[in-house]
């Protein structure tokens, strides 16, 4: 089996299939499918899923997210001391609004030993021959979600206490994915993107907050995290500004936040969004250090179905190779195809033909995916 970093891959989410959607809807809306037979369509499905993702020539595959309603809560929400809380008003998107879930810290934060997506990765490690990856929110998720009058143990008013505490929860989860046979992890750090759009710097400075001072705690606990993991365990992370339905929530060039995320987190491969010009210009790549680090710009959007050239993708990579060896470049897309169960607004064929399209992409210009 090939070991990753692979030159062409993606982020996690895929569309959710029929079957999925309908067993979903039967079990949470009308009750009227249990949670055992919920679990073997989703099983069905994932492994169909799987299939797609190694005939399109993927050399690392996800379950898809096919369990989960969103990207983010439902692994927040699986943790000790974390709930989820349904209100009136949701997060603000680009034309819509987030379905309105709030995350609350009611006690002290942990990882539990049986927290359910240990056995999602696990599913998908039993029934797959290439590398299975697992997408799980980042650090900063957990700080950047949850407004202060939603915490309520006393010593998390410190922001540096609660900045550790979830530094610990998520180093005790990586741990507990390496022993579960994850190799390949990725964390979806979207907060370092938002953090570069004035309107959120705006809004963090209006609460009192530095954003900048963010951005570097936020990569603090990204490290703390992972600092400890073994030499053949792999972190990736993700970066964008939101993907509800084909919206946006975020835009802003990566240069506020580029030195942090690549020389202050220790990760190993970056995926970064790159498929319109709210992401800015590729001049923050220059910050990537010289070394075995990856950035895999997201030159192919999710966000409808429309499908790029190996041409054009060529043209952007030797843009790219203006401020960062080429080497240390791969291709993906943009972002997730489905960050909420709901889904962007493309057909399953086009996001096939989108992953297909990053496998050409790697073959073409560095003669193979794990090249």
């Amino acid at each position: 089996m090939k070991k990753p970093p692979f030159r062409a891959d993606h982020v996690g989410s895929l569309l959710r299939t029929k079957n999925v959607v309908q067993a979903r809807s039967q079990h949470f809306e009308h009750q009227s499918l249990s949670a055992a037979e919920l679990k073997l369509v989703e099983d069905a499905s994932i492994v169909e899923q799987i299939k797609m993702q190694e005939q399109a020539g993927l050399h690392a595959v996800t379950d898809g997210e096919q369990r989960r309603s969103f990207w983010h809560y439902d692994f927040m929400g699986m943790l000790t001391g974390l709930d989820l809380e349904e209100r009136e008003e949701g997060v603000q998107f680009a034309g819509v609004k987030l379905r309105p879930i709030f995350p609350t810290i009611t006690a002290p934060l942990d990882f539990p030993e049986d927290h359910p997506m240990l056995e999602h990765f696990s599913f998908v490690a039993e029934n797959t021959s290439v590398v299975p990856k697992i997408s799980i929110p980042g650090p900063s998720c957990c700080h950047f979600r949850t407004a202060p009058e939603d915490i309520s143990v006393a010593e998390y008013k410190d922001p540096e206490a609660l900045f550790s505490a979830i530094a610990q929860t998520y180093k005790k989860a990586v741990t507990a994915f390496y022993a579960a046979g994850c190799r390949y992890l990725q964390m979806d750090d979207i907060f370092f993107a938002y953090l570069c759009d004035e309107k959120h710097r705006a809004e963090k400075m209006q609460q009192g907050i530095d954003p900048d001072y963010l951005i570097d705690r936020y990569a603090w606990m990204m490290n703390e995290a992972i600092k400890d993991r073994p030499d053949d365990m792999l972190i990736a992370m993700h970066m964008c500004r939101g993907n509800f339905r084909s919206t946006h929530a975020a835009e802003g060039a990566y240069d506020p936040a580029a030195d942090a995320v690549f020389n202050k987190t220790g990760v190993d491969v970056f995926f970064m969004e790159y498929d319109t010009e709210r992401a800015g210009g590729l001049e923050p790549l220059k910050l990537l250090p010289k070394g075995s680090q990856r950035v895999l710009p997201g030159f192919v959007t999710t966000k409808k179905g429309d499908l790029e050239t190996v041409e054009s993708l060529q043209r952007k990579f030797d843009q790219a190779a203006k401020y960062v060896d080429l080497d240390q470049l791969g291709i993906a897309p943009q972002c997730g195809f489905a960050s909420t169960e709901e889904g962007n607004n493309l057909t399953q064929e086009e996001q096939q033909q989108k992953l297909e399209l990053v496998v050409q992409t790697a073959e073409k210009i560095w003669g193979g995916v794990d090249a």
